[in-house]
């Protein structure tokens, strides 16, 4: 049986490759070795509510800075697992637009990170099948991305959504606490 969620697109558009959009994602990408890292994860984290607000009156509409800055953000981890911890079940819908949309205008160095967050997303909502496709679709463009990798053992080991939702919520407020704090 075929669900509409298995039906959805995740491939890349257009502006996924337009130049001027891929060095504004670039100009957001975090160095590890910054000695603006703190600031530049909070900054991360900060983008990443603050889109979901705007995404839930704008939606793909939303401000072009704004996605470029969450996507080239989410290329450190921490923001990356700040994200992974910041919907719940009333902003679970906005989350789903949000992450599915910035899948599909991720830069190819950018995709990972996103697909992995659309991907807990899929499992959450029960669609294993489209999870796989987002863990496949990191896979391409990062074969070696370490949540990539986890989540496949998540899946796999048929661990309850409910479970695994449950994990990601008490484990965001360390994650918060590591950048804010």
């Amino acid at each position: 049986m075929t669900t509409d969620y298995e039906e959805l697109q995740i491939t890349s558009l257009p502006l996924a490759t337009d130049a001027a959009f891929v060095t504004l994602v670039n100009s957001f990408y975090v160095d590890p070795e910054s000695a603006a890292l703190s600031k530049m994860q909070q900054d991360g984290a900060t983008a990443v509510i603050d889109l979901a607000v705007e995404f839930e009156k704008f939606g793909v509409d939303s401000n072009p800075d704004l996605i470029a800055k969450v996507l080239g953000r989410l290329s450190d981890i921490q923001v990356r697992d700040f994200a992974l911890g910041t919907h719940n079940s009333e902003s679970f819908e906005t989350y789903w637009s949000m992450w599915h949309y910035l899948l599909q205008i991720a830069p190819a160095g950018y995709v990972a990170p996103v697909a992995t967050l659309f991907a807990t997303l899929a499992y959450e909502r029960g669609d294993v099948p489209l999870a796989y496709r987002c863990l496949d679709r990191a896979s391409e463009v990062a074969p070696t991305y370490s949540l990539t990798i986890l989540l496949r053992r998540v899946f796999g080991s048929g661990w309850p959504a409910a479970a695994f939702a449950a994990m990601r919520v008490e484990l965001h407020p360390k994650v918060t606490a590591g950048i804010f704090e």
